[in-house]
């Protein structure tokens, strides 16, 4: 990939910078079917780009351009690799782009992985899509206990799930333990037909989703039928001590404070413990306090112990969910803050 940088008079001024992939193929899978890549970039960078044939012209501020020009060369090292690339690749590649913005001088080649990345043996490589992302995924690399909150969309379960099966398959750990809370989302399953995992697997499909992800959906029912993969509801970890095990709670703002400890506690010799949920969005009754929220101010300060949160604008799910999050956030905001004028009710 070469690029040029046309000459203008300031950078305050509108600059023109080309770029050349080695041949159409690459280019092609870089700018996406129907240059849909090309014109997420347009969009989130404020720059114009018109593609010819293996080259790309970027028009736009300079430092816009160069941002464009980063994310280009990001895509192109990601499909050089054999990796499909994707909407959501491009977005990574755009945070990506404006992290190695501010490491390397405007002249240098970008040649390395700044962001962190996980394999394994189905997916093959799997890269943080952002800020909030690589510094995740480098916690649940560094530490044995790992709080994660913040709204849905994020990535928190599906890296999670990821993390687990590389560890299982470097072997770093014997077998995956997986749960949620049973707890409805204003809709009462309890009569549903069907015996006890037929009445648990609504709440626990998120998590079997993730997991077919990552392995092989036969790999993932040997695992079931041998005990080297469990999904289970919380409730059924009272009384265990799980070793050499990764474990994962999702949905944990649903866990009460009795349930958190019980689950927090079982975590034995050798094992790793990831905690994900979004305090916002509890489904317990009114007036019980959420064990996810109580366990980070208890715990989040003691050695050993990883918390990453994440924010609004860390949502890679879709372009709609970060803005349908924004919103309700906001609303959120303005609530507290109509609260606060108006002073304590008499």
């Amino acid at each position: 990939m070469r690029a040029e940088v046309l000459p203008s008079v300031a950078d305050t001024k509108p600059t023109e910078i080309s770029v050349s992939f080695d041949d159409n193929r690459l280019a092609s899978l870089v700018f996406g079917q129907y240059d849909e890549n090309l014109a997420k970039v347009e969009r989130r960078l404020g720059v114009v780009a018109h593609a010819n044939g293996n080259h790309v012209t970027i028009k736009g501020p300079i430092e816009a351009c160069e941002h464009a020009r980063l994310v280009l060369a990001n895509l192109a090292a990601r499909a050089r690799q054999g990796h499909v690339v994707t909407p959501g690749d491009v977005d990574g590649a755009i945070e990506e782009g404006a992290l190695q913005g501010s490491l390397f001088p405007r002249e240098a080649d970008v040649t390395g992985i700044v962001f962190e990345q996980i394999r394994t043996r189905k997916k093959s490589l799997v890269r943080a899509r952002n800020v909030a992302q690589d510094l995740y995924m480098r916690t649940l690399k560094r530490e044995e206990l790992v709080f994660a909150e913040g709204p849905a969309g994020t990535g928190k379960t599906w890296l999670a799930v990821g993390f687990a099966v590389s560890l299982l398959e470097q072997g770093v750990v014997e077998r995956l333990i997986l749960s949620r809370p049973a707890v409805e989302a204003g809709e009462r399953l309890g009569f549903l037909p069907g015996d006890m995992r037929d009445k648990v697997d609504p709440y626990l499909r998120p998590i079997f989703d993730a997991l077919n992800d990552f392995m092989d959906p036969r790999v993932v029912e040997r695992g079931m039928q041998s005990g080297m993969i469990e999904v289970a509801p919380l409730a059924f970890m009272r009384g265990r001590t799980l070793t050499n095990a990764c474990v994962l709670l999702d949905e944990a703002q649903n866990a009460t404070t009795m349930q958190m400890k019980m689950f927090l506690t079982r975590l034995g010799e050798g094992s790793r413990m990831i905690i994900t949920g979004d305090p916002t969005q509890t489904d317990l009754p009114p007036g019980q306090k959420s064990g996810l929220a109580e366990a980070i101010d208890l715990l989040s300060g003691l050695e050993g112990i990883g918390h990453v949160i994440f924010r609004e604008g860390d949502v890679v799910r879709h372009d709609l969910v970060r803005r349908i999050v924004g919103a309700y956030e906001a609303a959120a905001r303005n609530r507290a803050a109509a609260v606060t004028r108006e002073g304590p009710q008499r």
